[in-house]
This record gives C-alpha cells, structure tokens and sequence, in this order.
C-alpha cells in the first residue's frame, strides 16, 4: 500500500549561487557527511547537492509535513547502493512520523528517484508498506 508520495524540482542554478555565498554553513545544516563526500567527487557538483536537496523535499511531502513539525534536513539522507540507485534514509523525527504512519504489521520503504537536466534536477519519493 502507497503511504505518501512526494516530488520536488530545485534550480541547479540556484543551488550553486547558495553553495558559493554561504559554502559550509549551507553544506552542513542540509547534508549529511556522507551527501557531502558524494556531492565533493563529482564533477557537476552543484547538480549532485540540487538533486539531494529535491529528495529531501520530496521526502518531507511524502512523509505528509513538509519541512515543518520538527523535521531536520539531515533527518533523511540520499545515499546510493554499490549499483549506483539512489536510497533514502531517515532518522530522528523523520524516523518517528515514518512509524507514525506505517501500519501495524507493515515495515515500510521509501522509494526515491533523482534526475537532472539542466538547468533542473527532480526527486520522486513513494513511500510503500508492505505486510510482515
């Protein structure tokens, strides 16, 4: 069963004016460690962070709150397994509101899709839950 789905587009563009006018302080209040050494090795980096920031946007909607009610960016975190597909992890309150809402007896997972062209990145996040 679908639990929430969530789209988000951000501006690679603008992503790159915000991580050359504020750098770190930016970096580290919505990326975690391991976004960042991601993000550092590639060669379009600006469109690497867009495309983390979309996810995460994408993520609060499909969680139902936006980027409100004590949600924090580094609450989910975009990282890929070894065949390049991007995953979504949550922790702290994201964590919470994901149990929130899955049913008794379900384990749920979020699926998430990044892509880009520029001057445009896009996330599509479908939380499922699947019975035990």
């Amino acid at each position: 069963m679908i639990l929430g789905i969530g789209t988000d587009l951000a501006n690679i563009d603008r992503i790159e004016r915000t991580l050359a006018r504020f750098g770190d302080r930016f970096r580290n209040r919505v990326f975690t460690d391991i976004e960042q050494a991601k993000a550092e090795r590639r060669a379009d980096v600006a469109g690497t962070y867009a495309k983390r920031w979309a996810a995460k946007e994408a993520c609060s909607k499909a969680l139902g709150t936006g980027l409100r009610m004590g949600i924090a960016w580094k609450d989910m975190a975009v990282s890929n397994l070894r065949t390049g597909q991007p995953v979504m992890e949550v922790t702290g309150w994201a964590a919470d509101r994901l149990a929130e809402m899955t049913p008794s007896g379900h384990r749920a997972i979020i699926h998430v899709t990044l892509t880009d062209d520029h001057p445009w990145a896009q996330a599509f996040v479908v939380i499922e839950a699947l019975p035990e």
